[in-house]
C-alpha cells in the first residue's frame, strides 16, 4: 500500500520542527506502507495530480475537513484496514487550503475526515494525522503502541 500525506500550501522547510516530527511518524509507518508527503499550490493542482494516480485501483482521497466524520483511533484503524483489505493501492490524505475545500472538492472525496471541531494549523494537523496513521497501523498489527485509553 502507498500512502501520501498532502496539503495545499507552501512546502515546509526540512528544519521545521513539525515537519521533522511528521517525518518521524511517516518513517515509523514504513513497515506497513510506503509513505510520502507532498505539497500543492492549489486545490486544482492537487486534484489534477490525484487524477493521474492510477494503479490497479484508483487512489482513495481522504480530505480533512471540519465537517467530516470524526473517528476514534480504533475506528480509524478499522477504516484503514478495510481499505487495505479491499485492495486499495494508494490512499491520499489531504489537508485543504486555508479557506477550506470547495464543495466540488468535498464531493470528490472517498471520505471527509475531521480531526475535531478545533481549527489546527496545517503543520500541526499533518503531525496529528501522521501520528494517527502510525497508531492505526500499530492497532491493526497488534503492536503495543496503542494502549486504548
Amino acid at each position: 500500500m502507498n500512502l501520501t500525506l498532502a496539503h495545499i500550501g507552501p512546502r515546509f522547510p526540512p528544519r521545521d520542527e513539525f515537519e521533522a516530527l511528521t517525518a518521524v511518524y511517516l518513517g515509523r509507518c514504513a513497515p506497513f506502507a510506503r509513505c510520502r508527503s507532498d505539497a500543492f499550490r492549489s486545490e486544482e493542482s492537487f486534484f489534477e495530480w490525484l487524477e493521474k494516480q492510477h494503479g490497479r485501483t484508483p487512489a482513495v482521497a481522504v480530505l480533512l475537513d471540519s465537517r467530516g466524520r470524526s473517528m476514534t483511533s480504533e475506528a480509524f484503524a478499522a477504516w484503514l484496514g478495510a481499505r487495505r483489505g479491499d485492495g486499495s493501492q494508494h490512499i491520499v490524505f489531504a489537508i485543504g487550503p486555508a479557506s477550506g475545500w470547495s464543495k466540488e472538492g468535498r464531493e470528490r472525496a472517498a471520505l471527509l475526515l475531521s480531526l475535531g471541531p478545533m481549527t489546527l494549523a496545517h503543520a500541526l494537523a499533518r503531525l496529528v494525522l501522521a501520528e494517527q496513521v502510525y497508531r492505526a497501523f500499530t492497532i491493526l498489527s497488534g503492536h503495543p503502541y496503542h494502549s486504548g485509553h
